[in-house]
């Protein structure tokens, strides 16, 4: 999973913002912007590199970048690191060697920290990711998106089935844990080749396969134009329980609207975000949320790589914007992260995280339970089946007027 963003609102001075009763934990995320070549579907902050990467400018600006966060985590302990992208693994092992050593020379890193990179199959090295192993990473993230060749041109993929394969298997043999991404409702995509697909993620004998719809996101080349040949909507269903039920029956538990994992293999950092924990967000275009004693905030940096880089060196503040997040947004905040987790959170979690009563929304839950899509045990805020099917239905319950 990659930068997580969401919109955020100045609180209004003249009310004083929630106060959170006990402060999660802590994560770091690192935004690399840079990639081989811009796929079309992909609407994260990611450019095409078109020129020799300057890593160690870039390198030192998110590690002044983290320098600046570090009054607002004093004495607080950093639980995992994602460094996602873009494709990450296109830093070289002693890039990200001097990455990890300024991090853990900046703040308080767990022992047993997970630490993710995302890597493309595409820039798949034996030494690279055995380098990298050694530096300290201990999952990563492998964006295969399908191993059919003809869907993997369709989407703007540069690696192909060997390729893919060949990173798992390397993979497999040097990291702890191991995530490979899935794309399915690919163009000409059938019900039978969405089966073959999921069953040779399945069959690679990763513990972790996060499995998603392709969607034409806005401000997209898929989004302005969308590919030929897409599957309708009754066929886009038929593939998704097909994936879901090949899942589940290879014992993969779905703990997360897109994410499968075995036993203990869940992404943890991934869990403290959907769990409204905190994280630093370093990087261009990186988002951030910490708790405090004056209240929830969020942060931003400057997007474009040039711009954030120019801004690290000279005027590191310019390049973060730092707001509130108003009362009225806490509620629809704190259930779009946890209802999209299958067990969903503790009742207690929401006023513990975001300072609020709970009876600020038991007119809402009531409302939800009636309607069948949250599970009637007081203890937990957990969609009911119907509710997962309905995400989008049951989160606007939660928006504000």
């Amino acid at each position: 999973m990659s930068d997580f963003s969401i919109p955020f609102t100045i609180q209004p001075e003249k009310h004083k913002a929630p106060v959170p009763h006990a402060l999660p934990p802590l994560s770091l995320y690192v935004h690399f912007p840079w990639c081989l070549r811009k796929c079309p579907y992909c609407d994260f902050n990611s450019h095409q590199l078109k020129q020799e990467l300057d890593e160690q400018t870039y390198v030192s600006a998110l590690l002044t970048d983290l320098e600046k966060e570090l009054p607002y985590i004093w004495g607080r302990s950093v639980h995992t690191v994602f460094i996602g992208g873009g494709t990450p693994s296109l830093l070289s092992p002693a890039a990200l060697e001097q990455l990890l050593s300024g991090i853990r020379a900046r703040v308080k890193l767990q022992a047993n920290a997970e630490i993710t990179l995302e890597a493309n199959p595409g820039t798949f090295e034996q030494n690279r990711f055995r380098a990298y192993a050694s530096a300290g990473i201990n999952r990563v993230s492998i964006g295969v998106q399908s191993f059919v060749d003809e869907q993997l041109v369709a989407l703007g993929r540069i690696h192909n089935r060997a390729e893919a394969l060949s990173a798992i298997e390397a993979a497999m043999g040097l990291f702890t844990k191991v995530n490979v991404d899935l794309m399915y409702a690919l163009p000409g995509q059938t019900l039978q080749s969405a089966q073959q697909d999921i069953t040779t993620a399945i069959d690679t004998g990763v513990h972790h396969i996060s499995a998603y719809q392709l969607t034409m996101e806005p401000n997209t080349p898929f989004g302005h134009t969308p590919p030929e040949h897409l599957p309708g909507d009754e066929l886009s269903d038929e593939i998704e329980m097909t994936v879901h039920s090949a899942l589940q029956q290879a014992g993969f538990e779905q703990y997360e609207t897109s994410a499968f994992a075995h036993h203990q293999h869940q992404c943890a950092h991934n869990i403290n975000y959907w769990q409204f924990g905190d994280y630093i967000g370093i990087g261009a275009g990186a988002h951030g949320k910490i708790s405090s004693a004056s209240g929830i905030e969020r942060t931003v940096r400057s997007r474009h790589p040039k711009d954030y880089m120019q801004a690290m060196q000279h005027l590191p503040d310019h390049a973060i914007k730092r707001q509130m997040v108003a009362s009225e947004d806490l509620p629809f905040e704190f259930m779009m992260n946890a209802l999209r987790l299958t067990h969903g959170v503790p009742t207690i979690w929401f006023s513990q995280r975001t300072g609020l009563p709970i009876n600020t929304i038991k007119p809402i839950i009531t409302q939800a339970v009636k309607q069948g899509l949250l599970d009637t045990d007081p203890q937990y805020l957990r969609p009911t089946p119907l509710g997962r099917r309905f995400l989008n239905d049951l989160l606007a319950l939660f928006l504000s007027d």
